[in-house]
């Protein structure tokens, strides 16, 4: 049975002959640059720069051969141009903070200020503020705050939505490429066409915009949502409607090659609590989500992808009556966040694509032995009877003891 066979079983919560597997598909579920040179290493494969794909995290391109030799089923596509803005082509050299040499695309421009950090520029416009700075010991960046003091009576919702625009000619041929050649790979396909993250903290600051107008502060966001509810609900109604129109056109340039798409990575939860109550959730956010969902299953065959972090247990009903097919990273050392509770309460209505390796002590401070036995352990708990797609809690960082991704690795197949 192959990858893409075993990848839709998992999907409609049947019994795959083995557990399937995604490390690298989406930008929730990746791996940093430097462990991806790590990896190609220690497999033995062709020693040459590994790819940014996403530099706001800086995660690398993983490609056919380490795929195969880490045994991934689910291949990911996600759009032209990258967080910031740069469209994904005319590849060129970069030499990182850490001394990896690296390819970005072509309009990556960065400077180096006085403090040895790192400052990322939306387009690689120089002329322009910084959105994004690296600071010196880091390896990955952090959004830099562009707004400037709000003055109420001037809040036009309208500001912010001008990121959100429909496909362009140019994008449509670059899906129908991408799609076609992603699916002959034979794995499973999860697809990040753009536009649908309603309340995404992280595209709030629009590191792609050089002068983003409107609430950029994620402060001032957060406040928002109880001091000014219908500025947001104007946001999120323009934006689900210009989604729906772009996953119009997504669908007719991609066909049925597409199994699964990636809807939002709004994080609801925080290490033991949430952001918000379940109330608001479902006041705020649910009805957008519920109006792509309710398309994307009347009119095609994907499953829908919600990322969430954090202690997310509470909303798990919500998840569900929005129309979320999929839950990730499944934050198992987060409160409330127990995978046999989980595994019984929802695992025959959602999908845990994650879960199945702690990142925050587990994978970076504990032994390969211990790694191994914990991996064994997951999935144990959340492969029966379909629905788990093995990845990590989030991405795997920089830094993580080869020695323990490699003892990750080989749980899996000893799982089988």
């Amino acid at each position: 049975m192959n990858s893409r066979k075993n990848f839709l079983k998992t999907l409609n919560h049947q019994q795959p002959d083995r557990v399937v597997v995604d490390l690298g598909a989406t930008p929730v579920t990746g791996i940093h640059v430097l462990m991806i040179e790590q990896l190609r290493e220690h497999f033995g494969l062709e020693r040459k720069p590994v790819r940014v794909t996403e530099p706001y995290q800086m995660l690398g391109e993983v490609e056919e051969d380490l795929m195969d030799a880490m045994g991934v089923d689910v291949v990911g596509i996600s759009p032209p141009s990258d967080m910031f803005g740069h469209r994904l082509e005319n590849w060129k050299d970069y030499r990182t903070p850490w001394e990896q040499d690296v390819l970005v695309p072509g309009s990556f421009n960065v400077t180096v200020d006085e403090k040895g950090d790192t400052l990322m520029y939306p387009q690689g416009d120089l002329t322009v503020p910084p959105c994004a700075k690296m600071p010196k010991a880091a390896y990955f960046f952090d959004a830099l705050n562009r707004q400037g003091i709000l003055e109420e009576s001037a809040l036009d919702p309208e500001d912010n939505v001008e990121e959100f625009t429909l496909m362009s000619a140019e994008d449509v041929d670059y899906w129908k490429i991408a799609v076609q050649e992603a699916h002959a790979t034979g794995r499973g396909l999860i697809a990040n066409f753009g536009g649908t993250g309603i309340g995404d903290i992280a595209l709030v600051p629009a590191l792609n915009l050089k002068a983003p107008r409107g609430i950029r502060d994620v402060a001032d966001w957060y406040m928002s949502t109880l001091m000014r509810p219908e500025y947001l609900h104007y946001i999120f109604d323009r934006q689900t409607d210009i989604a729906l129109e772009n996953l119009k056109i997504a669908k007719d340039a991609t066909g049925d090659l597409v199994d699964a798409v990636y809807i939002c990575g709004t994080d609801f939860g925080t290490q033991g609590s949430s952001f918000c109550s379940v109330e608001t959730f479902n006041e705020l956010y649910a009805p957008y989500y519920q109006k792509m969902n309710n398309w994307i299953h009347e009119n095609t065959r994907w499953k829908t992808f919600k990322h969430s972090c954090g202690a997310v247990e509470p909303f798990m009903e919500s998840f569900i009556e929005a129309g979320f097919d999929i839950i990730n990273p499944v934050q198992i050392n987060a409160s409330g966040m127990d995978p046999v509770r989980l595994k019984e309460k929802y695992g025959d209505r959602l999908v845990f694509w994650g879960g199945g390796v702690d990142t925050q002590q587990v994978l970076p401070f504990g032994s390969p032995a211990e790694v191994r036995e914990h991996v064994l352990r997951e999935c144990e708990i959340l492969a029966p009877g379909g629905g788990f797609v093995f990845n990590t809690v989030h991405n795997i960082q920089a830094n993580v003891p080869i020695a323990n991704v490699v003892a990750m690795l080989e749980a899996i197949r000893q799982f089988g």
